[in-house]
């Protein structure tokens, strides 16, 4: 089950504390959001057969996520509302980023290599306590491993 943080996502200058379903909400709106990028925070967004990481300046929701059926918030979570074209293009190659950034993992043959080396980039990003709560299943959809697989990982 996706784990959600109680922290604040800002709508234009509104805060409110998010749960799940308002994040959701909020993903499959049709609007795009930029994830904060002042924040250490961000965003897995699941799809039917795997999951997407967005960092802090990367784009979520409008179409990039029309598939998307839930949510793991990591940090500080704050959607803002791109205040321009431009400033939603940026976005767009940010979140394009971290996918290939993802990518670059998933191109490892071995399954146990690919859990590893994601754990540890998350570790470079987020404190430890973050990447604990982080559910196993939100990593192996990530990089397309087991979640048994994504445990062993955690061990070592």
């Amino acid at each position: 089950m996706p784990q959600t943080y109680r922290d604040d996502i800002v709508q234009s200058s509104v805060k409110q504390p998010p749960d799940s379903d308002s994040v959701l909400d909020r993903i499959n709106s049709h609007k795009l959001w930029i994830v904060n990028s002042r924040r250490r925070n961000g965003i897995v967004v699941y799809k039917k057969f795997h999951a997407e990481f967005a960092g802090p300046g990367a784009a979520v929701g409008g179409a990039l996520d029309a598939d998307c059926d839930r949510v793991t918030a990591l940090g500080n979570l704050s959607l803002v509302e791109p205040k321009s074209y431009e400033e939603q293009q940026k976005a767009i190659r940010i979140r394009l980023q971290w996918v290939r950034l993802t990518q670059n993992f998933t191109d490892k043959p071995v399954p146990l290599e690919r859990a590893q080396m994601i754990l540890e980039q998350f570790k470079t990003y987020f404190d430890q306590g973050i990447v604990d709560s982080v559910p196993d299943e939100a990593f192996s959809m990530l990089v397309g491993v087991f979640p048994r697989t994504v445990q062993r990982a955690r061990r070592r």
